[in-house]
C-alpha cells in the first residue's frame, strides 16, 4: 500500500494531509525519512509520524446532527465547541468536509482518510442535499439560475438540483464542495440564507437523529458510502 494511503487508513489524517506530512519530512519508514507518498509499505514497515509509531486502527464512521455554533474541526482553539466533542469514541476522528458554524445538520466523522477523501473530492461527485430557508421568496428565474449554475468569484458552479419546499424554503443538492457554496450561490441571485441544514450525504440521510446527537454507522451504511463515491 502506498505510504499516503497507509497513513490515511491508519487514521492519522486525510490522504491529502498525509501527503503534506510526508513532504514536510515528518514521516519515517524503518527509521528513514521518506518524502515520497507513493512509497510502498505494509504493517511490518515500521511507519512513524513525528517519532510516534503508526499502526492501523479499526475504522469508524459516525453521523452527527451538528447544532448551530459548533465548529467542524477536530479541535477548536477558541471558546466554541468542536464537532468531535459530540462523539464518544476513543479513536482519532476528524470531520469529513465542513459545515459552517451557523449551519446545522448532517456531518460525518471518521478515522478512515481514504473514505473521507472520496466523499469530499469533486472528482467523485458525491451529492450533498440541504434544506435552505431564504430571506425572500425566490423567483422562477432565480431557481433556473441556481439549477444551471451561477458565477462565483472562484468560477461558475456546476448545475444543482433545486426544488421548492415552501414559499421561502428550498431543497438544494450539489456535487461540489466549495467553501460556503450554497450561501454564495444564493447571494449570487440577490437573496440571503436565513438557515441551512444538510439532510443527506450520498445515500445517507439525517433520519431521526436529533440535533446534537451522534451515532456510529453500521457496516452496510459504510459500504453504501463507498459505493456512492465509486469512480
Amino acid at each position: 500500500m502506498r505510504l499516503a494511503k497507509y497513513l490515511a487508513r491508519a487514521g492519522v489524517a486525510s490522504r491529502r494531509r498525509a501527503e503534506q506530512l510526508i513532504a514536510a519530512g515528518r514521516v519515517r519508514v524503518g527509521g528513514e525519512v521518506i518524502t515520497d507518498p507513493a512509497r510502498e509499505v505494509d504493517d511490518r514497515s515500521r511507519v512513524e509520524v513525528d517519532g510516534a509509531l503508526v499502526a492501523p486502527e479499526p475504522r469508524e464512521v459516525w453521523a452527527v446532527n451538528k447544532p448551530a455554533g459548533v465548529v467542524s474541526t477536530a479541535r477548536e482553539p477558541g471558546r466554541r465547541r468542536a464537532v468531535t466533542e459530540l462523539v464518544e469514541s476513543g479513536r482519532r476522528l476528524y470531520p469529513v468536509g465542513r459545515l459552517d458554524a451557523d449551519s446545522t445538520g448532517l456531518i460525518l466523522l471518521t478515522n478512515d482518510g481514504e473514505l473521507a477523501h472520496r466523499l469530499t473530492h469533486p472528482r467523485y461527485g458525491v451529492p450533498k442535499t440541504y434544506l435552505v430557508r431564504l430571506a425572500r421568496p425566490p423567483s422562477g428565474p432565480d431557481l433556473d439560475r441556481l439549477r444551471e449554475g451561477v458565477r462565483l468569484e472562484d468560477g461558475s458552479t456546476a448545475p444543482a438540483e433545486v426544488s421548492r419546499r415552501g414559499e421561502r424554503e428550498l431543497e438544494v443538492t450539489i456535487r461540489e464542495g466549495r467553501k460556503r457554496q450554497v450561501r454564495r450561490m444564493v447571494e449570487a441571485v440577490s437573496n440571503e440564507v436565513e438557515s441551512l441544514t444538510r439532510i443527506r450525504i450520498g445515500s445517507l440521510g439525517l433520519g431521526g437523529l436529533r440535533r446534537g446527537e451522534a451515532r456510529r454507522l453500521d457496516d452496510g451504511e459504510v459500504a453504501a458510502l463507498w459505493k456512492d463515491s465509486a469512480p
